[in-house]
């Protein structure tokens, strides 16, 4: 399997003078949060809230800004979430998927919507 990339807007609710931007972001259904570089961070004029622990893959532990909110859009679906300002790309991650009902197509390796709920997300919270 390679990787998966899928283009997502991103945009700071707070401003909406700021226009979105679009990046390519590296779609990864191990990770959990929605991870921005720095650039990113400053072009939407987001606020850090916190700084949070990460541990990245070499097991070291980071304490990295923790901003938001950010809008997330992909196709028809949207999302408000933080974001840990770390690396040199986009990281979508879980909770942002999970919370827009996408998935990665197994055979084509691309993020999509989920079939079972093209119009709208839908979740199930038993």
């Amino acid at each position: 399997m390679g990787l998966t990339y899928a283009k997502i807007q991103l945009s700071n609710p707070r401003n909406a003078e700021l226009r979105p931007i679009e990046v390519s972001s590296l779609v990864d259904t191990g990770a959990l949060m929605l991870c921005i570089p720095e650039s990113v961070a400053i072009q939407l004029n987001l606020e850090e809230l916190d700084k949070r622990p990460v541990t990245i893959a070499d097991g070291s532990t980071h304490n990295v800004p923790y901003v938001g909110p950010v809008r997330v859009d992909f196709d028809n679906r949207f999302c408000f979430v933080g974001a840990l300002v770390i690396g040199d790309e986009t990281l979508l991650g879980a909770v942002p998927m999970e919370d827009m009902d996408l998935m990665v197509h197994p055979a084509t390796q691309k993020l999509i919507v989920n079939p079972l709920h093209p119009n709208k997300p839908s979740y199930k919270i038993k």
